[in-house]
């Protein structure tokens, strides 16, 4: 292995060496760089990871996806951390994972109701849908673009079962209002924060208030893998359902390229199969196969070194744009963090007042004209989408708890801009500037 090891360093040099090359810094040039609503950010640290992955060739979940849960559950001050290919899977996960039978009468059955909201991204709500339960649509307020908590009562009912919210674009929704709504009525409570790493809430990362958290990797989030998402929970139980589910909805909680772990593989009892079946393929819930790739996770574990550079850096780039544009607060309603919240923003949110005198594709127009990338609140209003045109027909499969009237007005009026660590203060001036001259021209 001595000739194999020599060779690896100097693979991993010439890697160092590629990416100066191939991916150093280019000049940024007014209205003909593209500034991007997020993206990549990464040094030679990720590539020699990765390819030091790939010489290993273990594939599948191996040592950096435990070197990752290990540290980002260690970050987030939180007791599990469990891995997967997306954050779309993560959150498909935590609701599966509440489905299980071992949770007794804490599970969540079909036609069990969940308090949403519909201004945010789908996979939000589909794993629902999926899973047979039915979805529960509150109204959002402005300028937090988050649940209007005064809405939770109205919208339980005796079938509801759980609340399931993201942190929209990084700024915190009321947790407290919403811990303490879901422990009066003994509520299961999903974080979604997939938008939101490194978002505090007072003074404790969100994602970590609730049952579940779960996160995204997708190049645009805080930190990447390219693909690949997460869940964390305090409670070892849904740990264990997490995994099985991930992992084909298999018993045995073996590591890959373990047995034996619980030391009893072949002298248990598991329903009509006979004494000592195999314990590695004894499968106790309908699950998947949603593991993350070890190659993914070296990636992820450069990224997380960056971590606290890269909150920083949002923070900065969303504070400086914030002051660039406070003195159009009379056209734009202009977002502002919950009270008692640190947000790490994902993005810098627009909405147009009533009266403004320009359209949204007026100022979305004028800005991607001039290289800067623009992107809608997401689905803006869900139940609008055609995804819900059988379910509307039918009468069936959601229900609104009063009207969406502010998520109506972000659908119409809403737009954002990136602050991701990728766009430098030069870059954000150019932003100001642009944003500014629109006005001028009018």
């Amino acid at each position: 292995m001595t000739k194999a090891n020599d060779i690896k360093k100097e693979i991993l040099s010439l890697v160092r060496k590629y990416h100066t090359e191939a991916h150093g810094p280019s000049e940024f040039i007014e209205g003909i760089t593209r500034i991007s609503y997020g993206g990549r950010v990464f040094d030679h640290k990720e590539l020699t990871n990765l390819v030091d992955s790939a010489l290993e060739f273990w594939l599948t979940t191996g040592r950096y996806s435990y070197m990752f849960e290990t540290h980002l559950a260690e970050f987030l001050g939180i007791a599990h951390c469990i891995l997967t290919n997306s954050g779309s899977s993560a959150n498909l996960l935590a609701i599966s994972a509440l489905t299980s039978e071992k949770l007794g009468d804490r599970r969540i059955q079909k036609g069990d109701e969940v308090i949403t909201v519909a201004a945010g991204f789908p996979t939000t709500v589909t794993p629902m849908l999926q899973n047979g339960l039915v979805p529960v649509f509150v109204d959002v307020t402005l300028p937090t673009y988050n649940i209007d908590v005064a809405m939770l009562e109205e919208a339980r009912s005796s079938r509801t079962r759980a609340v399931m919210l993201a942190h929209t674009m990084g700024n915190p929704f009321d947790i407290e209002s919403v811990l303490r709504f879901c422990e009066k009525h003994d509520l299961w409570f999903i974080e979604d924060n997939c938008d939101a790493l490194g978002s505090k809430y007072d003074g404790k990362f969100t994602g970590t208030f609730g049952h579940i958290g779960t996160q995204s990797f997708y190049p645009p989030h805080h930190i990447t893998m390219g693909e690949g998402g997460a869940l964390y929970t305090g409670d070892p139980l849904v740990k264990r359902l997490i995994e099985s589910f991930r992992d084909w909805g298999r018993d045995c909680h073996c590591a890959s390229g373990r047995d034996n772990t619980c030391g009893n593989r072949f002298s248990q009892k598991f329903g009509e199969l006979p004494v000592g079946y195999d314990h590695k393929y004894v499968f106790s819930h309908f699950g998947y196969n949603l593991k993350v790739t070890d190659m993914q996770a070296a990636i992820g574990c450069a990224q997380l070194e960056k971590l606290p550079l890269f909150i920083s850096s949002r923070m900065k780039n969303w504070n400086m744009l914030h002051e660039g544009i406070s003195s159009l607060a009379d056209r734009f309603i202009l977002p502002e963090p919950t009270k008692n919240s640190i947000p790490c923003w994902f993005g810098y949110l627009f909405t147009l007042r009533e009266g403004a005198g320009f359209t949204r594709e007026d100022i979305v127009s004028h800005l991607e004209a001039r290289g800067i990338q623009t992107r809608m609140l997401f689905a803006g209003n869900l139940v609008k989408h055609p995804c819900f045109d059988g379910l509307r027909k039918r009468g069936e499969g959601y229900r609104l708890a009063g009207d969406l009237s502010t998520t109506d007005k972000i659908m119409r009026n809403t737009f954002w801009i990136g602050v991701y660590p990728g766009i430098t203060e030069k870059m954000m001036e150019f932003v100001i500037r642009t944003i500014h001259g629109f006005f001028y021209k009018r």
